[in-house]
C-alpha cells in the first residue's frame, strides 16, 4: 500500500515537472472554447485560461497554434486543468517594466482612456496609471478631452507596488523633447537666417511662432509690406511658415521675426515703377474726409486728395462716391521714396473744363442753364458739365427786392441768363437774369413818374423811418415818416398795416439811386 502511494506521488510530480505556481510560463494554444482557452504548458495536464482572465479583445484574436505567456495560478483545479491567467501574466510583466522605467527614467507607451478627478487615466499593459492635470501638457490645459483614446509616451514619476499606484507624466517628456529641440534650434538662430516655425498664438499686435523649443514674436508691422488690421488676415494657429530672424538676444532669449522681409521693400524702386504722369489702377483701402488711399501693389499706397477728385466739386465727401474695395484709375502727380508717399489724381485724367471757358463763353452771351443750388446771396446755375455760374440775388430783378433766390426760382428750373463776367483763373462766371430786359429805371420810370403825380399803392414794409409802397410790378416808393401827418405819440406800425391801400404824391424821382420819394402831407389842402 505504501509502495502504491509513493508511485502515485512520483507520477503526480512527473506530471507537473518544471511547472511552479505563481510563475510565468510560455504555452501554446490548443483550443479556443466558448468559456476560455485550453493551453499546452509542457505538462501532461493541459492548462486552461477562463474567459475572464484573458486580455481585452484577446479572445477574438487567439487561434490554435498561437504562442502565449501565462501566469500559473493553480497546478490542479477542480476540473483537472492547470489554472492559468493572461491578465496576471501581463500585469506582472507590466509592473516589472514600470519599475524598470522608473529606475532608469525611460519612457513607456500608454493610452489615455478617460477622465478622473484631478487628471486622466492612462492604461499601460492592463494597469491603470494616474496622469495629473498639471502633467498633461507643457502649458495649462483647461480641456484635454481630445486626448482620450490616443496613445502617447509617458514618464513614470512615482510608483507604489503595494498600493498598486502609478503616477505618470506626459509633460516631463514633452519638456525633455522641447529642451533637446531648443538646443538644436539655438544653433540656427542667426540674424538674417530664414527658418521654419509653427504659429502658436495670435494677438492684436502679432503672432507667436514656435521655432523648435523657442518662441519668436512676429509683430504685425513685420508681416506684410501692405496694410493689415489683424494677424488673422494672413495666418492661422497651426500654420507652418518661413520667417526671417531679425534679432536674437542671447541674454533674454527674445527672438524677433519678420515675414515681409523675405521680399524686397517695394519702395526701393518705386520711382522707376511709378513715374510721374503714368496712369495706374488701384484698390480703395481707406476713405477719409481729406481723400482716399489707394493700394497700387502690396505695400505701395497712394493718396488721392479730395481736391484731386473732381475739377468742380472741390469739397465733396469721398465716402459718398467711393467704397473700400473699389477699383479706381488715377494719374501719378508726385512720388517720394524717402517719405513713402505717392500723390494721385483722378481729375487729371480729363481736361479741366475751366480751361475751355474762354473759347466757349463770352461776356454778353445769352445761354440757358439749370438752377443747381441756392445760397442766401444768390443761385448757382449749371451751364455745362463742370461749369457753374453765380446768379447774384441783385441780378435777378431790376425793380423787385428779392429776399431769397428761392422766392422766384426753383431747383432744376431751366432759365436763360446773360454772362456778365468771366474770371477764368479764379474759376468764376457771373450771370444775370434782369439783364435780359431793358432797365426800367432808365427807359420807363423817369417818364412815368413825375413830380406832383398822385399815385396809389400798397404798403409792403413798415420801418422806423417810414413806409415802402409798391406802386406796380415791384416798383417801390418811400414815404418818409416826416412826410406823414401823425401825432408825436403815434407809431407808424399802428397807422399802417402791410397790404393797406394808400395814396401819395411824388416829390422826387432819382434814377441813378433808383429811388422814388413820396409824401402824404402834400395830399392836404
Amino acid at each position: 500500500m505504501e509502495h502504491q502511494l509513493n508511485e502515485l506521488e512520483k507520477l503526480y510530480a512527473d506530471t507537473f515537472r518544471g511547472l511552479k505556481e505563481r510563475a510565468i510560463v510560455k504555452g501554446n494554444v490548443l483550443q479556443v472554447k466558448s468559456d476560455g482557452v485550453i493551453v499546452d504548458v509542457g505538462t501532461k495536464c493541459e492548462g486552461f485560461i477562463p474567459l475572464g482572465e484573458l486580455l481585452e479583445d484577446e479572445y477574438r484574436r487567439l487561434k490554435p497554434g498561437d504562442d502565449i505567456e501565462v501566469f500559473v495560478e493553480n497546478l490542479h483545479d477542480a476540473d483537472g486543468f492547470v489554472k492559468l491567467s493572461r491578465q496576471k501574466a501581463e500585469g506582472i510583466k507590466t509592473w516589472d517594466m514600470l519599475e524598470d522605467a522608473f529606475r532608469k527614467g525611460n519612457a513607456i507607451n500608454g493610452k489615455i482612456t478617460g477622465k478622473v478627478k484631478g487628471g486622466m487615466t492612462v492604461t499601460i499593459g492592463g494597469i491603470n496609471a494616474f496622469l495629473p492635470g498639471s502633467h498633461i501638457d507643457i502649458k495649462a490645459t483647461k480641456n484635454a478631452d481630445h486626448l482620450i483614446g490616443k496613445s502617447s509616451q509617458f514618464k513614470v514619476i512615482n510608483i507604489n507596488h503595494k498600493g498598486s499606484n502609478v503616477i505618470v507624466s506626459r509633460r516631463a517628456l514633452l519638456e525633455e523633447e522641447r529642451s533637446k529641440l531648443r538646443e538644436q534650434t539655438l544653433g540656427t538662430l542667426k540674424e538674417g537666417a530664414i527658418v521654419k516655425g509653427v504659429v502658436k498664438n495670435l494677438t492684436d499686435y502679432g503672432a507667436f511662432v514656435d521655432l523648435g523649443g523657442i518662441d519668436g514674436l512676429l509683430h504685425i508691422s513685420d508681416m506684410s509690406w501692405g496694410r493689415i488690421s489683424h494677424p488673422g488676415e494672413l495666418f492661422s494657429i497651426g500654420d507652418t511658415i518661413e520667417v526671417v530672424i531679425l534679432s536674437y538676444n542671447t541674454e533674454t532669449g527674445k527672438v524677433t521675426l519678420g515675414y515681409k522681409q523675405k521680399k524686397p521693400d517695394p519702395w526701393n524702386s518705386v520711382e522707376e515703377r511709378y513715374p510721374v504722369g503714368r496712369k495706374v489702377m488701384g484698390k480703395v483701402i481707406t476713405t477719409t474726409d481729406y481723400g482716399i488711399f489707394v493700394e497700387l501693389e502690396e505695400g505701395v499706397e497712394g493718396l488721392i486728395h479730395v481736391s484731386e477728385i473732381d475739377w468742380v466739386e472741390k469739397s465733396l465727401k469721398p465716402s459718398k462716391y467711393f467704397s473700400v474695395g473699389d477699383q479706381v484709375e488715377a494719374a501719378i502727380l508726385k512720388v517720394s521714396r524717402e517719405e513713402k508717399k505717392i500723390s494721385l489724381s483722378i481729375k487729371q485724367l480729363k481736361p479741366n473744363p475751366w480751361e475751355l471757358v474762354k473759347d466757349k463763353y463770352t461776356v454778353g452771351q445769352k445761354i440757358t442753364g439749370k438752377v443747381k443750388s441756392f445760397a442766401d446771396f444768390g443761385a448757382f446755375i449749371a451751364l455745362d458739365e463742370g461749369i457753374d455760374a453765380l446768379l447774384h440775388v441783385s441780378d435777378i430783378s431790376w425793380v423787385k427786392r428779392i429776399k431769397h433766390p428761392s422766392d422766384v426760382l426753383k431747383k432744376g428750373q431751366q432759365i436763360e441768363v446773360v454772362i456778365l463776367n468771366i474770371e477764368q483763373e479764379k474759376e468764376r462766371i457771373s450771370v444775370g437774369l434782369k439783364e435780359l430786359a431793358p432797365d426800367p429805371w432808365v427807359h420807363e420810370i423817369p417818364g412815368k413818374y413825375t413830380l406832383g403825380d398822385t399815385v396809389h399803392g400798397k404798403v409792403v414794409t413798415v420801418v422806423d423811418f417810414g413806409i415802402f409802397i409798391e406802386l406796380e410790378n415791384g416798383v417801390e416808393g418811400l414815404i418818409h415818416r416826416s412826410e406823414i401827418d401823425k401825432k408825436p405819440d403815434e407809431k407808424l406800425e399802428d397807422l399802417f398795416k402791410e397790404g393797406a391801400e394808400v395814396t401819395a404824391r411824388v416829390i422826387n424821382v432819382n434814377s441813378a439811386e433808383r429811388k422814388i420819394d413820396l409824401s402824404m402831407k402834400t395830399m392836404i389842402g
